[in-house]
């Protein structure tokens, strides 16, 4: 019998009666196969349980320094003789090693003793220590106090001179008011004599100003050299660096189902930038597939969890299963998943299949719309069914861009549509300056302490994982929701959301992030746990009628009573 790899684990708790799945995991939207699940609960169990390395995840309070949690994925696979186990990896690197006996390696171990990285990583370190001894050095500090001091003993002394030109040029006044008085030949000789003082004082300003310069741009010339020097070294380290990161993508080599191999740089190249994110090849799906078809194993599921606490910016909990990012991943395993039959994308999957468009309010210039859960607002990439397209055919007379606003295809609820282009330019206009009231209703996944307060945290998109959206002060867009306390009973909580602005997956950041409310709203596939739906809806709008002038309030049901 062949001997199972190194890394195949057996699994320990029954998995007898559980099915196999007919395709493999679509890893970009799914939901955890049964086998997956027992997988992942003894995995879970092992890092709970284990003394083989440690790591400060951020569970516990104790615990100081650097929190870090991590992602950790199993891919049950299935040998040559049909004996079921699964395969466990953990993305980027646990403590200071990427490599422990109960995870696959690493696709290239960039970390080893003799590699290139390490040999480039003390140079690259070598002259970060040098730029920072340069740029901490007392030359630096006395080349700055020189052109500092230049520049005062330059302007001190200018001034003092030009008060003196300004002191003399008086006096002369004066002895040319005198000489008035006195003979022609004797007026004739002062006033000559005065003339050639003030034509000296200018020459000296000039020769003033030219040694001024020329002690100023000494001053500075020596400064910039020693920066040069300094910024040389910057652009050395640089090309270097990503010389060596380059270097580093050749190495990582991933197989599919077919036996093909790519490169990092290879998967990338079609991408618009061309460049691959830092830490590309490094998560969990490709070190788990890559092992498999090294070893000859079967993919037959994956999943992927969050082990401990979530960094700053992002929405990230504890034990909840997540989808592989699609910056770092996407090029990658659609290259790895070549071969393999897989689950359909549901993202190919129109939604709005056997939906309708309830209409709530209608006259000459205005339509209100209750869109339904998991339904367009706009066409997408593969879908073109949509709010838009069906106005489109309901309103073939229409002027204008029709639609006023967007929802997101998870959200429910009240979307204004105009008839014509003088209407959508007028409640376009209540958007832009926030005039327009709206109301949504949210269940959130657990009970909220508080009563109401505002949720001000910025927003931009996470670039290596859209279209998850991140908390970012630095980058971010204002982002502010006001909340308030409907009831709280059976675990969960009802809300009312008064949104203030109107950036992509406000409200549920928001709900889930940690410094929002810390719960997210039910059925959130990106930031919480996915189930039948998403339980948010837009409940309520109000606008200024573009012909009547008049506040105009609609109301759409409240789904989840």
């Amino acid at each position: 019998m062949q001997k199972a790899p190194d890394k195949f684990l057996a699994f320990s708790r029954p998995i007898d009666g559980i099915e196999l799945p007919e395709k493999f995991t679509f890893p970009f939207f799914y939901q955890p196969h049964p086998l997956s699940l027992v997988a992942a609960e003894e995995l879970k169990d092992y890092i709970e349980l284990q003394v083989d390395w440690t790591h400060n995840f951020g569970l516990k309070p104790e615990e100081g320094g650097m929190k870090i949690g991590k992602m950790f994925g199993v891919l049950v696979v299935q040998d040559s003789t049909g004996n079921l186990g699964y395969l466990a990896a953990f993305s980027g690197k646990l403590g200071n090693s990427n490599d422990y006996e109960h995870f696959v390696p690493p696709v290239y171990d960039i970390l080893k003793a003799d590699g290139f990285y390490r040999s480039s990583e003390k140079t690259l370190y070598a002259m970060s220590d040098e730029i920072q001894q340069l740029e901490q050095s007392q030359e630096l500090y006395e080349l700055k106090k020189k052109v500092v001091s230049t520049d005062a003993f330059c302007s001190d002394e200018m001034i003092n001179y030009r008060s003196e030109i300004k002191s003399s040029k008086e006096e002369r006044k004066i002895l040319r008011e005198q000489a008035d008085h006195l003979p022609d030949d004797q007026k004739d000789t002062i006033l000559e004599e005065l003339r050639l003082q003030s034509v000296k004082q200018q020459y000296f300003l000039k020769d003033l100003i030219k040694k001024h310069k020329e002690l100023r741009s000494e001053a500075q010339a020596n400064l910039d050299q020693f920066l040069l020097k300094i910024s040389e070294l910057k652009k050395t380290r640089k090309q270097l660096s990503n010389d060596t990161q380059d270097n580093i993508f050749k190495e990582y080599h991933f197989l599919n189902a077919n036996g093909e191999t790519k490169n990092v740089l290879e998967l990338f190249a079609h991408i618009d930038s061309g460049n691959p994110p830092s830490g590309a090849g490094e998560c969990c799906a490709p070190k788990l597939l890559h092992y498999a078809y090294q070893h000859q194993l079967k993919p037959i599921c994956l999943a992927e969890f969050w082990w401990g606490a979530a960094p700053p910016s992002e929405v990230r909990t504890h034990l909840n299963f997540y989808p592989a990012c699609r910056g770092k991943c996407e090029p990658i395993l659609s290259h790895m998943l070549v071969g393999l039959e897989m689950d359909e994308n549901p993202l190919l999957v129109n939604p709005a299949i056997g939906k309708e468009l309830e209409i709530l309010f209608e006259d000459e210039v205005v339509v209100v719309v209750n869109k339904p859960a998991e339904f367009l607002s706009v066409p997408g990439k593969t879908i073109s069914d949509s709010v838009l397209t069906r106005m489109q055919a309901y309103l073939p007379n229409a002027t204008g861009p029709l639609l006023i606003h967007r929802l997101d295809m998870s959200t429910s609820g009240i979307l204004l549509v105009a008839k014509t282009k003088e209407a959508h330019d007028y409640i376009q206009y209540q958007f832009i300056h926030r005039y327009i009231k709206k109301r949504y209703i949210a269940v959130l996944d657990g009970i909220v302490e508080e009563k109401g307060g505002l949720i001000d945290l910025p927003l931009r998109v996470d670039l290596d994982d859209r279209p998850r959206q991140l908390v970012c002060y630095e980058h971010g867009k204002t982002a502010q929701t006001e909340w308030e306390l409907i009831e709280a009973k059976d675990g969960k909580s009802k809300v009312y959301f008064y949104p203030i602005t109107g950036r992509t997956h406000q409200l549920r950041v928001h709900a889930a992030h940690p410094r929002g409310l810390g719960i997210p709203i039910i059925g959130d596939d990106l930031y919480g746990i996915r189930s039948s739906r998403l339980c948010l809806h837009a409940e309520m709008i109000t606008f200024k009628h573009p012909l009547t002038k008049e506040l105009i309030t609609i109301t759409a049901p409240d789904p989840f009573l």
